[in-house]
C-alpha cells in the first residue's frame, strides 16, 4: 500500500527537482491537471496508470522511490539529466503574412432535398 502523505512529499520533489508547477506537470505526462491537485492535497490516491505515466516522462524517477520511498531519486547524476521536453508550452512562431486575396462570393442555391423517415422510407425534392 502507497503511503500517500510520502507519495505527495516524493511527487513535490520531483515538481522541485525539475522546476515545474503542478499545471506543467500534468501536461507533460498528460493527465488532467485536476488530477495533480487531488493528489497533492491527498483527496485522491495515484492510479497504476499515473505512476506509470511519471516514470514514462521522466527516466530518471525510479518506481520503487516513487512508490515506497526505497532506492534514489534522480537515479542518474544530475550532469546528466535533462528536463523533459515541453512542447505544448512552446510559444508558436510569427506566422508568415501572405496577402491578402480576395474573395469572390459565391450564391448557393439547394438542389435536392432528402428526407429520412424512421421506418427506413424517405422523400426525395428535386428543383
Amino acid at each position: 500500500m502507497v503511503n500517500s502523505e510520502e507519495f505527495i512529499k516524493r511527487l513535490e520533489k520531483i515538481l522541485e527537482f525539475y522546476g515545474l508547477s503542478a499545471a506543467v506537470f500534468a501536461d507533460t505526462i498528460s493527465v488532467q491537471r485536476s488530477s495533480i491537485s487531488h493528489l497533492l492535497s491527498g483527496r485522491n490516491k495515484p492510479s497504476l496508470e499515473f505512476v506509470l505515466k511519471v516514470t514514462s516522462a521522466f527516466p530518471e524517477v525510479n518506481l520503487y522511490w516513487l512508490l515506497n520511498g526505497k532506492g534514489t531519486f534522480p537515479s542518474k547524476p544530475e550532469k546528466q539529466i535533462a528536463p523533459p521536453l515541453q512542447t505544448s508550452l512552446s510559444l508558436p512562431e510569427a506566422p508568415i503574412k501572405e496577402p491578402v486575396k480576395e474573395k469572390k462570393e459565391t450564391v448557393k442555391k439547394v438542389d435536392k432535398v432528402i428526407i429520412f423517415y424512421s421506418d427506413g422510407t424517405f422523400d426525395v425534392y428535386d428543383k
